[in-house]
């Protein structure tokens, strides 16, 4: 995922969608969608049909977290035969990689860390109906065909059962200009797993962000000590699944 540096297509369905706003894209995934900002506080996500993590599973899980965290309210969402589309209002903040916050790595890591928490502590695990754990994942890599090493077929004993965001890389955390955490955003696989399914790849994610050094500092604002092992396998199954 980046920010696009370069000029942009706009789709004609998200002109569509903007009803006469402007737009400035924003966002760019691995599947080709991008994400563009109206300025009309809104956001339109827009991109090929995914199987994997559809816009539609998102909206759901979005109406299902709103009542318990800060999450994008759901304003619009669709899909013809070749492509996909989810309109939302814009929550306060700025992505955790804004330039504003990449120019400040110690604040955002700490948030991303508290942000994280936050949402684990907050969110109902008893009535969630969705899966993240280990079986569902590997039995998805494997319905696309990815081959799973066996080592990661026994994950490490669960911790904490929590409703992880499932991408918890650090764009996805805002982060408000006091240098708290205001949201969070791109929950279209959030589901039931161990915290550290979470942790290990939010941790990961501030080397690619921030550079090196910043890993146990996001766990320390998580308010936890490092558990080795258990970061290790969930970063290993990430990069595997």
């Amino acid at each position: 995922m980046s920010i696009p540096l370069e000029d942009v297509a706009v789709p004609e369905k998200v002109r569509e969608l903007a009803r006469g706003a402007n737009l400035a894209p924003v966002w760019r995934n691995d599947y080709g969608g991008v994400t563009f900002r109206t300025d009309d506080a809104r956001f339109i996500k827009h991109g090929p049909r995914n199987a994997e993590s559809s816009f539609a599973g998102e909206a759901e899980r979005l109406r299902w977290a709103s009542p318990h965290i800060a999450v994008p309210r759901v304003l619009d969402e669709g899909a013809d035969g070749t492509h996909e589309w989810i309109v939302t209002a814009a929550l306060p903040g700025r992505s955790a990689v804004d330039p504003r916050w990449i120019a400040d790595a110690a604040t955002a890591v700490r948030a991303v860390g508290e942000g994280l928490r936050a949402l684990h502590d907050a969110l109902p695990v008893a009535e969630c109906p969705f899966d993240w754990g280990v079986p569902s994942r590997i039995a998805n890599a494997q319905g696309r065909g990815i081959r799973i090493p066996d080592v990661l077929r026994e994950p490490p004993p669960v911790d904490r059962l929590v409703v992880c965001h499932a991408d918890a890389c650090c764009p996805n955390t805002l982060i408000g200009d006091d240098g708290r955490w205001s949201g969070h955003v791109d929950l279209g696989a959030l589901g039931v797993g161990d915290r550290w399914a979470d942790i290990a790849v939010a941790s990961m994610s501030t080397a690619w962000n921030y550079g090196e050094g910043w890993e146990d500092a996001l766990i320390e604002a998580y308010g936890v000590e490092p558990d080795r092992e258990r970061l290790s396998y969930y970063r290993e199954l990430w990069n595997a699944t």
